[in-house]
């Protein structure tokens, strides 16, 4: 198993490219099931969960192609094509790995009339019921079922009518799987309450270019008009903002100056705020975002939120950073109930951090120290890399297939601005 080994103290400088955003890209790459056209993805980042994304949908009957790019490039080109939808299902072996796969839900009923798709089983963060993607497409007009771990879902004969739906709490993912199944249906849907993140906009923009009639887009109210067929097209997927705040972090902890080409400061307002309120210079201009830190940090007061609050995903990495503030920060974690299993592993580093339920509360402490810690899930293993950056000593980071999932060529990156890491390939 290969593992991470990062030894502390030196200071970031230089540029990182941000690469197509991961949490876009699994939900764009299920739109090619909506069209028997060509659908190509610009800027898809080269990760784990979009390669097994990729296999997923080539179960379904969708042939991928990926053009040349050379080796040194970040991010690839990649053509679908779902002439004919040759299954219907995605088992269970597959989405348990990766989630993500509950998105072929709505494309597939919308396309093919039917779908029978795993549930997706429990995940390290905590439980992520699917109970609002299910009455979501329920209200569109869909017959669902559940049964045997599986969902079965059918239109009614004549298609999909379409619907209004109302979520009760902001969901991402059913408002991705309702847009999707509700770009093809007969009549007008509404869904009032949408998840309004930039990675939606971007969903949306691409149905769009596809042919889709959505109205609302960047609101929390979308009016969907469903035409009766879509077409393909080409398309950029977006900067990944939460890759992009990550870094931010690295340079708040280790000091120097950064720029990360291609973030989109409008994407990430919660963030930055965030670490201008830690003592980082954020200035942004024509190509990204410039970072810049002496290493000298205050502490913070934040709760996570849906956007335009602060994403769920960058909690881990500010509270890698805070460990070494100036002070006491409290961090309250709002969206999934299991979000703080970094904490023992950066306590192992000699951070100061009791949790409470859904509050974490972080003393600054005037060092850590390099340890071998363990990743428990994407954005957890990002905050003990960001950690490693300050400590002195070696830190060694194992399982970092998660890492894999979510931060295309990680090491590669942070090097290239001077920081002390290598992966080391194991048996």
């Amino acid at each position: 198993m290969d593992i991470i080994s990062i030894r502390g103290g030196n200071r970031l400088s230089g540029t990182i490219p941000i690469s197509g955003a991961k949490n876009s890209a699994l939900t764009l790459l299920p739109c090619a099931l909506l069209t028997d056209e060509p659908v190509t993805l610009r800027n898809l980042p080269r990760l784990a969960d979009v390669d097994s994304f990729g296999h997923l949908l080539n179960q379904l009957g969708v042939s991928t192609t990926i053009e040349g790019a050379r080796p040194e490039d970040f991010g690839r080109v990649m053509t679908l094509k779902a002439g004919r939808i040759t299954s219907t299902e995605a088992p269970y072996d597959i989405v348990r790995k990766m989630r993500a796969s509950i998105l072929v839900l709505g494309p597939l009923l919308a396309r093919a009339g039917e779908c029978r798709v795993s549930l997706p089983g429990g995940c390290a963060i905590g439980n992520r019921p699917i109970d609002l993607h299910l009455k979501a497409i329920e209200a569109l007009g869909a017959s669902i079922e559940t049964t045997s771990g599986y969902v079965i879902a059918r239109v009614p004969d004549g298609g999909l009518p379409g619907g209004d739906f109302s979520f009760p709490v902001v969901s991402v993912g059913a408002t991705e799987n309702a847009l999707m199944a509700a770009v093809l249906a007969n009549g007008t849907s509404i869904l009032r309450n949408a998840a309004r993140e930039p990675e939606i906009v971007d969903l949306c923009n691409m149905l769009v270019a596809m042919g889709s009639e959505i109205e609302g887009i960047g609101s929390s109210t979308l009016t969907i008009t469903g035409v009766d067929r879509l077409h393909g097209c080409t398309y950029r997927v977006m900067s990944d903002r939460i890759e992009a705040g990550s870094y931010a972090c690295a340079v708040g902890i280790a000091g120097g100056e950064v720029d990360l080409l291609a973030a989109k400061a409008d994407e990430m307002e919660a963030t930055l705020d965030a670490l201008r309120l830690a003592g980082l210079d954020i200035d942004i201009h024509a190509k990204g975002i410039r970072v810049a830190s002496d290493g000298k940090l205050k502490p913070l007061t934040l709760s996570t939120a849906p956007y335009p609050g602060l994403a769920t995903d960058m909690q881990a990495q500010l509270m890698a950073m805070l460990c070494l503030a100036d002070g006491a920060s409290v961090l309250t974690e709002t969206i999934f109930e299991n979000r703080y299993m970094h904490v023992p592993e950066l306590n192992r580093m000699g951070a100061d951090i009791e949790t409470k339920g859904r509050t974490a509360v972080v003393r600054g402490v005037k060092k850590l120290t390099g340890a071998p810690v363990m990743a428990t899930d994407l954005r957890a293993s990002m905050s003990l890399a960001i950690a490693g950056l300050a400590a002195e000593g070696e830190t060694r980071l194992q399982r970092i297939y998660h890492l894999d999932r979510g931060y295309e060529r990680l090491e590669e990156k942070l090097a290239a601005v001077g920081a002390d890491i290598e992966r080391i390939s194991g048996d």
